[in-house]
């Protein structure tokens, strides 16, 4: 995929909108997002300006029941904070 910093601003909508794109066309039973990759893929992260927080919260609002906290650091945002996404029927 593609850096697309410069062509959307990182704000909520843009880490939802993303984010929910990968979820409709999890090929699997389940997929791994972790906050770090994400960032990284829309561009932003690592800087000074970064919006971790943002895409963080983001992932935590778009879980369902069935999804996991893989990982989530001591201070709960991070680079590192990954969810388990179970296949969206």
């Amino acid at each position: 995929m593609k850096n697309i910093a410069k062509e959307v601003k990182l704000d909520k909508n843009a880490f939802k909108t993303y984010i929910s794109d990968i979820l409709k066309n999890i090929k699997n039973d389940y997929i791994d997002l972790k906050s770090g990759d994400i960032h990284r893929e829309l561009g932003g992260y690592p800087g000074k300006n970064h919006q971790m927080s943002i895409c963080c919260n983001v992932m935590r609002e778009l879980m369902l029941t069935n999804d996991l906290i893989v990982y989530e650091p001591p201070k709960g945002n991070g680079a590192s904070f990954t969810i388990r996404y179970n296949k969206r029927r």
